[in-house]
């Protein structure tokens, strides 16, 4: 499957409209940029596509504007909680940054995520003798 990529100037108006706070880490994702809080992903591109995740009252309400979908990477295959902003709005930094950071403040009351390092650093190793934990 070819994954979409987003082009340089739909990455500048997402880095633009990302709020700027030192919890907020950027990093690639699906090939293209996402933001994350906690662990959690709260807003991304993907192709052509901007979208957010939103509790269901927000979903519901940004479902209701035209041009605005489920987030679908695989067709057939929504994320849930996850809707494409409209594409119209890539530009509008007042109206896109207001989805934007009703994401961020859905996603920073989500449980934190470990990080694959920490994860990686408490992983159970299976011998001949028994499990133990591995040391790093």
């Amino acid at each position: 499957m070819k994954i979409p990529r987003a082009g340089k100037e739909l990455e500048t108006f997402f880095m633009s409209v990302v709020p700027s706070d030192p919890s907020i880490k950027t990093r690639p994702m699906f090939g293209n940029i996402a933001a994350f809080v906690n662990g959690n992903l709260f807003s991304g591109l993907y192709g052509h596509s901007l979208f957010v995740r939103l509790s269901e009252a927000d979903r519901m309400e940004l479902l209701k504007v035209k041009g605005a979908k489920f987030f679908e990477p695989m067709k057939g295959r929504p994320m849930k909680e996850y809707v494409c902003v409209p594409e119209e709005w890539v530009g509008e930094s007042k109206t896109t940054g207001r989805w934007i950071s009703k994401s961020l403040e859905w996603a920073k009351n989500l449980p934190a995520k470990e990080s694959k390092s920490s994860k990686e650093s408490g992983k159970i190793v299976r011998s001949k003798v028994g499990t133990r934990r591995a040391r790093h």
